[in-house]
C-alpha cells in the first residue's frame, strides 16, 4: 500500500519528527515526493528538523512544522485539521515517544501516567484524529505506529514503557484487522526500531555505541519491509539480527504455552535452556 500511497501523492504526518527515526523518516517522505507536516514540541530543533525537510523537498511540496503535545486532544485535533487543510493525507506516522523515567510495578505512578499518555495515548489521539477522514477519503495510505522491542519480549526493569509499547503493538494488530474490515485501501504497520542511536541515547551516550543502528539504517529498513507489505517490521542492529530476535519472541511467547514462570528468560533456573534456545534454536 505504500507504493500506491506514494503514487497518489499527498501528505506525510510525522509526530515526534524534530529528532531521531522521526526526523529522518520526514526527510525519506520528502525525498520520496510527499508533502510533510512535522509535529512535535516547538523549539530549535523542531525549526531545525523542518529547515532540513524543505530543503530536500520538491518544489511546491508541502513542508510545515507545527508545535504539538501528543498529550493534548486539542493538539492532536490541530494537527489532523491542519493536515487535511492541507491536502490529503498518504502517510501518517505517530512516532512521539519518551523513556528513561524510573518505575516499578508499585512505585511512581507519576511517571506511569506520563509514559502511558505519550507513548500509548498519543498514538490513541493520532489515530482517533485522523482515521475516521483518511477512511472518508478513500485514498491509498499507511498508518505507521512505532513499538518497541520492550513492548513483545517485556524484559524486566522498566514495566510502565514496556505496559506502553505493549498497549501500542495490541491497538495497531486491532486497527489493521477494522481497517481490513471497512475495505478501505489502508494498511497499518508496527515499525519496531532495534538498538538505535537517538537524540534519547545521545543524552546518555555521547558517542554511538557499536551495537547501535543509525536513525538511517534503521528507517531504511523498515521503509523496504513497509513497502514490501510487512504488518511487523522488527528491525535489527549491529548486535541483535532477525534470528535472534525471533528465538527471543518465541521463547516469551512459550511462557505463556507452556506455563513456564513469567519472564522466563531472566529466571535462574531456565537460565541455561534459554542461552541454548537463543544460540541454536533447540530446546
Amino acid at each position: 500500500m505504500y507504493r500506491k500511497a506514494l503514487e497518489s501523492g499527498g501528505n506525510a504526518v510525522v509526530t515526534g519528527a524534530a529528532s531521531g527515526v522521526g526526523r529522518v523518516a520526514a526527510m525519506r517522505f520528502a525525498q520520496a515526493g510527499l508533502g510533510v507536516i512535522l509535529a512535535d514540541l516547538a523549539g530549535p530543533q523542531l525549526d531545525s528538523a523542518v529547515a532540513d525537510v524543505q530543503a530536500i523537498a520538491r518544489d511546491g511540496a508541502t513542508v510545515l512544522g507545527l508545535p504539538t503535545d501528543v498529550t493534548h486532544d486539542a493538539d492532536m485535533q490541530t494537527l489532523a485539521d491542519t493536515a487535511f487543510g492541507a491536502g490529503p493525507v498518504a502517510v501518517l506516522m505517530n512516532n512521539a515517544g519518551i523513556g528513561g523515567l524510573a518505575n516499578s510495578t508499585w512505585s511512581e505512578m507519576d511517571n506511569w501516567d506520563r509514559l502511558l499518555d505519550v507513548n500509548f495515548r498519543g498514538v490513541l489521539r493520532g489515530l482517533h484524529a485522523f482515521v475516521p477522514r483518511m477512511i472518508d477519503a478513500a485514498r491509498p495510505a499507511v498508518i505507521v505506529n512505532t513499538g518497541s522491542k520492550q513492548g513483545i519480549t517485556t524484559p524486566p526493569g522498566n514495566p510502565a514503557y514496556n505496559v506502553s509499547k505493549a498497549a501500542v503493538r495490541v491497538v495497531t494488530e486491532q486497527l489493521s484487522h477494522e481497517l481490513r474490515a471497512t475495505g478501505a485501501p489502508i494498511s497499518a504497520h508496527l515499525f519496531v526500531p532495534g538498538f538505535t542511536y537517538t537524540g534519547m541515547i545521545a543524552s546518555v551516550m555521547p558517542e554511538k555505541p557499536a551495537a547501535a543502528w543509525t536513525s538511517e539504517q534503521t528507517v531504511d529498513h523498515f521503509l523496504e519491509r513497509m513497502t514490501a507489505g510487512d504488518f511487523y517490521v522488527l528491525c535489527p542492529d549491529n548486535d541483535v539480527d532477525a534470528t535472534r530476535d525471533q528465538r527471543r519472541i518465541a521463547w516469551a511467547a512459550a511462557d505463556i504455552a507452556e506455563n513456564r514462570p513469567a519472564l522466563s528468560r531472566w529466571h535462574p533456573d531456565y537460565a541455561d535452556a534459554f542461552a541454548r534456545f537463543e544460540a541454536t534454536g533447540a530446546r
